[in-house]
């Protein structure tokens, strides 16, 4: 049930906007092209199993690691300000 003057569904089609974003996300930073058989920051063997898990994989586990803790995900707002709805 939506609040305000916003229309019934309001708040699953929310929901389903922030879902539906971060499944483009997590496409978008699926590696691709050739992958590579030695990590490109540290220079240590890629396992075949990771390279056969992730095709196109240029990084070992603990680096990947490193630059998926270094990503700040950037949300967006759906809901808007309270004083928006109070007006």
């Amino acid at each position: 049930m939506a609040n305000g003057w916003a229309r019934d569904g309001a708040v699953q089609d929310q929901i389903d906007d922030t879902v539906s974003d971060a499944v483009k996300s997590a496409r978008a930073r699926l590696p691709v092209g050739e992958g590579a058989d030695y990590c490109d920051d540290c220079g240590a063997d890629i396992p075949k199993a990771r390279r056969k898990a992730l095709p196109g994989t240029r990084t070992c586990v603990a680096c990947q690691s490193a630059r998926d803790a270094a990503i700040r995900p950037a949300g967006i707002n759906r809901r808007g300000s309270k004083d928006s709805q109070l007006r």
